[in-house]
């Protein structure tokens, strides 16, 4: 079961971390395996400090979570924060399937 959302502040910061395309790929490579922050900069035409900033981000929104190992910091990608916000998307699917129904539904009684 997936909880829901605890706050409008805390969807703010998920959809405001995944609106940035870096940030969206940084937690499509972290959810494969994790990656040190170093690993992740030599892919990216950004300094270091930079990618630091988008995992920063990332983190604070719980999207990613970063471990100390050795010198290293490796950020692992978070599938239940995802889940949470892809719960999120699919009410307002919902939400919106049901108003098309509806419209079709009296589109369907004035045509007859």
């Amino acid at each position: 079961m997936v909880d829901v959302m605890q706050s409008d502040a805390e969807v703010d910061r998920i959809f405001r971390a995944l609106a940035d395309a870096t940030r969206r790929d940084i937690v499509r490579r972290t959810l494969s395996g994790p990656a040190s922050v170093s690993t992740l900069a030599s892919d990216y035409d950004m300094s270091f400090a930079a990618v630091q900033k988008h995992v920063s981000v990332l983190e604070g929104a719980g999207l990613v979570n970063k471990e100390k190992k050795g010198r290293e910091r490796l950020v692992r990608g978070n599938p239940e924060m995802l889940a949470r916000a892809r719960h999120l998307l699919d009410e307002y699917e919902q939400i919106w399937r049901g108003r098309i129904a509806r419209l079709d539904a009296l589109l369907d009684d004035e045509q007859r």
